[in-house]
């Protein structure tokens, strides 16, 4: 077995320097990527789905009672670069969970103390996993191996592995290793591991990094992007093949990524089972102990038979219809709005009571969902199952087929996927429903649609980081849970002033362009400006809202009106002087408005009277501008739309009209969720409290949810 230490750093300094690794910090990327990047766009003409990089053969054999994987892997791996290789970098994911030095855990106990986040288990003895690499060799030489931190993490952190090679890769060349592993899963803590009998294993068998070229998310030189597992990040690797053979307990029921090849084999109580799948980046499987399966499956234009598949416990049979239906719904609006889904499979998998954290994750054409054990239709449970069923299966859009780098910019995976679930709502005419069986029972169902509830969660007031940022130079993980909510608020305001077709049109044209490869913010920044023609409402959301941290907030400041009555002073005409006396003004203002109100005897309050009115509304702006539409209403129940759309601090806005302004409002369609204080929008002119009482019915609907939630967990 060769001897794995850690490189002293100087060490492994210098061997980096031959082959740097991508920034550690700087990471957020504004230029976009060479046309010919990752080979080219897929035209849909190559023998692949994608430029295959990696093949991965694995037999993995599951001990259930340890909860432990041995594994024999055989990879092979194409040099894209135009140099030897010499040192390769591999991913161990599973040794974040091995003790509390690790980038992740040291991560998690700052991030998680400036706000909330999933993953906090405390782990207790024996609930520790790791990996441990047994024997790496090449050509039959056995390799040594070395623990190397790309990005400066503490020396305890051993998730990012150099092997050193035997014989270089040449400049266009392959090389293949045969590597022996152990994976200890841990309790589950976030996205994989054990509870009781099930076991989800992700991330559990040595992946290696990616070399990325010259052009290439906006690499200027050749750079290893190998990461090691922050405590809010998550993954990125090269597309290829995985031949995986997995050997269980035969009582146990079995999901994985790809397609079960043949009839499993069965021997002195286990069960093996063969799984395929190309053009794909990773592969996750489940283990569990008398689960149940209920298939489905989804036919549409473009796409193979696609099998669906939820595998569940029998304590939350009542989601998996539903969990069924929402996926194949899923199947459909993804395949039509974005482009045909192009694998064989879909496997949903729902944890167990207890293994929550390992729900709401994502993996090629798997994924894993949440268990509820009545779903109520009109009750959140239903609202919640199905947008985390049709969310991570959206995941095999972003993060699957455009697979970004959701270490250095989830807001392509996370971000787009969110605001792209919210449309497929929108279209269902879907809201998000916050009622429990109970509330329904006494006929209080509030709820929300999915763009507004994403705004009240984005943060708006004081956004610590970009949207562009990466997962872990964060203020907090709350911070990093915006890139979901405002990301999705930005899209929404950008598609409200490019248009709805026009920015489905847009990230059709972002799907086409760059599925089976690995974009940047700043290459889906072009495919909206491509696509659209617009670069100037592009520019402003990313500059403003992506690259920035900026915030709008427009108000109506006042409402000011007053009769156009006839005024007293000296006038000229002809070279004559004329003098109104004010006292006989005002004894002939009296007498017109005598004579109307016998002319008019039945008019109502409110109604043009003898004088017009001049009214002039206020507004004012502190934050970046925004194209906004003024609703100001009159006395008389008419109301004149005007647009501001100019960089003025504030403006004046003058009507002379028969009746007074009695209010004004900013963004009346709500175009602008991006504004930060929408409560100061609008004024009136007269007291009414139809707002105050809407909130405070909206405030007690959802206080008594949530009391009512609380009784039942």
């Amino acid at each position: 077995m060769a001897q794995t230490t850690t490189a002293p750093a100087s060490t492994a300094s210098a061997v980096a320097q031959e082959i740097p690794f991508a920034p550690a910090h700087d990471t957020i990327i504004t230029t976009q990527s060479a046309s010919n990047a990752w080979g080219g766009e897929r035209t849909g003409s190559e023998p692949t789905l994608s430029d295959r990089v990696v093949s991965y053969t694995i037999d993995a054999d599951l001990d259930a009672a340890k909860h432990a994987v041995t594994g024999k892997e055989h990879m092979t791996w194409r040099n894209r670069s135009d140099r030897d290789v010499r040192s390769v970098y591999f991913h161990l994911y599973l040794n974040a969970f091995q003790n509390e030095g690790s980038t992740f855990f040291t991560e998690r106990k700052v991030l998680t103390a400036h706000g909330q986040s999933r993953g906090n288990a405390v782990l207790e003895k024996g609930q520790w996993g790791w990996v441990r690499l047994q024997s790496v060799q090449q050509n039959g030489t056995a390799l040594k191996w070395s623990f190397v931190h790309p990005d400066g993490g503490p020396a305890t952190d051993e998730t990012v592995v150099r092997i050193d090679l035997a014989q270089p890769v040449p400049a266009g060349g392959s090389m293949a290793l045969d590597i022996d592993f152990l994976s200890q899963l841990p309790r589950v803590v976030e996205r994989t591991g054990w509870w009781g009998d099930f076991n989800l294993i992700g991330q559990w068998f040595p992946k290696i990094g990616v070399l990325e070229l010259p052009g290439e998310r906006g690499a200027t030189q050749v750079r290893w992007n190998v990461h090691e597992f922050h405590f809010n990040s998550e993954f990125y690797a090269d597309f290829g093949l995985y031949d995986v053979h997995l050997t269980v307990p035969s009582d146990y029921t079995v999901g994985a990524v790809g397609k079960l090849q043949g009839t499993p084999e069965q021997k002195s109580g286990k069960t093996t089972y063969h799984f395929v799948q190309g053009d794909v980046h990773d592969f996750a499987w489940v283990a569990a102990k008398g689960y149940k399966t209920l298939d489905g499956t989804y036919e549409g234009p473009g796409s193979p038979k696609v099998a669906v598949r939820v595998i569940y416990p029998a304590e939350y049979e009542a989601s998996a219809a539903p969990t069924l239906k929402s996926t194949i719904d899923a199947l459909g609006y993804f395949s039509r709005t974005l482009g045909p889904y192009p694998y064989e499979t879909v496997t949903a998998v729902v944890p167990p009571y207890n293994a929550q954290e390992a729900g709401g994750m994502e993996y090629p054409t798997f994924f894993t969902s949440e268990g509820y054990k009545v779903v109520e239709p009109d009750t959140m449970y239903q609202t919640a199952s199905d947008f985390v069923n049709i969310h991570e299966f959206g995941h095999g859009y972003f993060y699957g087929m455009i697979a970004s780098n959701e270490f250095e910019e989830p807001m392509l995976d996370e971000g787009l996927n969110e605001y792209w679930d919210n449309r497929m709502l929108r279209e269902r005419k879907q809201p998000l429903v916050l009622a429990t069986p109970f509330t329904k029972w006494l006929g209080i169902t509030p709820a929300i649609n999915g763009f507004p509830f994403e705004r009240l969660t984005a943060t708006l007031y004081h956004p610590a980081d970009p949207t562009a940022q990466n997962s872990w130079d964060r203020l907090s993980s709350t911070s990093y849970g915006t890139v979901y909510s405002r990301t999705a608020t930005a899209m929404h305001d950008l598609e409200e002033r490019l248009g709805r077709p026009a920015m489905e049109k847009a990230f059709h044209l972002y799907f086409q362009r760059w599925r089976f490869r690995h974009p940047s913010v700043a290459d889906f920044r072009a495919a909206l400006i491509d696509s659209s023609g617009d670069a100037k409402d592009v520019d402003a959301i990313f500059n403003e809202y992506v690259y920035g941290t900026d915030f709008i907030d427009d108000k109506v400041g006042d409402i000011d009106s007053y009769e156009v009555l006839p005024q007293s002073g000296v006038t000229w005409k002809d070279g004559k002087e004329t003098e109104v006396v004010a006292s006989d003004l005002d004894k002939q203002i009296d007498q017109q408005r005598k004579d109307w109100g016998k002319a008019h005897p039945n008019a109502r309050p409110g109604a043009p009277g003898p004088f017009p009115w001049h009214s002039i509304v206020t507004v004012q702006r502190d934050g970046v501008s925004a194209p906004e539409l003024l609703r100001v209403t009159f006395e008389d129940g008419t109301h004149e739309d005007i647009t501001w759309n100019d960089d003025r601090r504030w403006a004046r806005f003058e009507f002379t009209r028969p009746s007074k302004v009695v209010s004004a409002e900013l963004d009346p369609d709500q175009h602008n969720l991006l504004d930060r204080d929408r409560l100061n929008n609008s004024l009136t002119t007269q007291p009414d409290g139809a707002a105050s009482r809407r909130w405070t019915a909206d405030v007690a609907a959802v206080l008594q949810t949530f009391y009512a939630m609380l009784a039942t967990m």
